[in-house]
């Protein structure tokens, strides 16, 4: 199949949603599927904030004016549009640039839009037999999430052929009927190493890796009390920090900000404690036969982790002196359980490959 899709932002900007879409496109490449994206030029160390179309539609950031760069990368064919000011005529400007690509849109069996449907919107009443599908991904950072957002969501998800949703919690929050919910997947790869490690406070000290956006939707601040409170009790800890965000200076209190990193999985390896709050993030650690400790700031985070296939595998707290109990029960703990959990983490983890989740979408598209 010649496959369309639709993103905000891709590989090698650094982000969920990049590292779905760049997988996915592997997988289905490896099928003999051909890939065609449609995405916008890339900003200079960017890291997804947010992933909606309301934040496109609302945002007021500048950058430079309209234009369409093409290449190839990995076999997928790239098409980058610079729109210009980020205000609420982007759309339109937009539409202009994927109307000079009518023909990269006709020749595709399927388009896929990663959120981004308002993109696409001329072109689903253009083409209306043209299939089209969309991904919901991520969740806006205002909450409770508006009236608008939900509007937008639920157009986008009437006007598809059909969806997938990344997180159950989407149902519930945003009234979405998911053909097909996924977490995203893991690189499988060979090693001996990723094997449960026991911790013992008294001969070394802990590694810790903070890992995502250094945001208040990302608990950046319930994880800044937690290491402050950690200190005052006299935990020993080295941190390393995975991230970037308004929070960075803060945590350099605490830590070594080693800030967005292609290379996230060599940080995992060295740390004994993951926090991290985010699901391919978890996925990865589980994956690596690591603790995670996750928190939640609202009623809608607690849905995203407290929902998932892999939250008896994790700690989840709701504020930092919860978090703290936590990290010390682990390191207080003598028993089996927490390490049996781990490797049952790990095994069930194993199962969750980017193989999969390319199944899920050729199963979706066949419906």
């Amino acid at each position: 199949m010649k496959i369309l899709f639709l993103t905000r932002r891709f590989y090698p900007d650094i982000g969920g949603v990049e590292k779905h879409v760049f997988e996915l496109s592997k997988e289905l490449i490896k099928r003999g599927h051909e890939i065609t994206l449609i995405t916008e030029e890339r900003k200079k160390n960017y890291h997804s904030k947010h992933q909606s179309d309301t934040y496109d539609i609302n945002s007021t950031r500048v950058v430079k004016s309209i234009q369409t760069n093409r290449f190839e990368f990995r076999k997928i064919k790239i098409f980058r549009l610079n729109p210009g000011k980020e205000n609420w005529l982007k759309k339109f400007r937009i539409w202009v640039g994927i109307l000079g690509m009518t023909r990269a849109i006709r020749g595709a069996d399927i388009v896929h839009c990663h959120d981004v449907f308002f993109w696409y919107l001329p072109f689903r009443f253009l083409l209306p037999t043209k299939k089209v599908f969309i991904t919901f991904h991520g969740y806006e950072t205002k909450f409770p999430p508006t009236i608008k957002a939900k509007l937008v969501r639920k157009i986008s998800e009437k006007l598809s052929s059909g969806n997938i949703c990344v997180g159950e919690y989407i149902k519930r929050w945003y009234g979405t009927k998911p053909d097909y919910v996924t977490y995203g997947g893991v690189e499988k790869v060979q090693s001996s190493k990723f094997k449960v490690q026991s911790y013992n406070r008294k001969t070394k000290k802990l590694n810790i890796l903070l890992i995502g956006r250094l945001e208040e939707d990302n608990g950046a601040r319930i994880y800044l009390k937690a290491l402050k409170e950690l200190r005052n009790r006299s935990v020993a800890y080295n941190l390393f920090i995975c991230g970037d965000g308004q929070f960075k200076k803060r945590f350099k209190k605490y830590g070594d900000v080693i800030g967005l990193t292609p290379d996230l999985n060599k940080y995992i390896d060295r740390a004994d404690f993951i926090f991290a709050s985010s699901y391919l993030s978890i996925l990865e650690a589980l994956y690596r036969s690591k603790k995670v400790f996750s928190v939640f700031q609202n009623e809608l985070k607690e849905d995203y982790l407290k929902l998932s296939p892999f939250s008896k595998y994790i700690s989840i707290s709701r504020d930092a002196s919860s978090l703290v109990e936590n990290v010390l029960t682990v390191i207080y703990n003598k028993d089996d359980k927490t390490y049996n959990k781990v490797e049952r983490a790990r095994d069930w983890s194993k199962k969750q490959t980017w193989s999969k989740v390319a199944e899920i979408y050729l199963q979706l598209w066949k419906s």
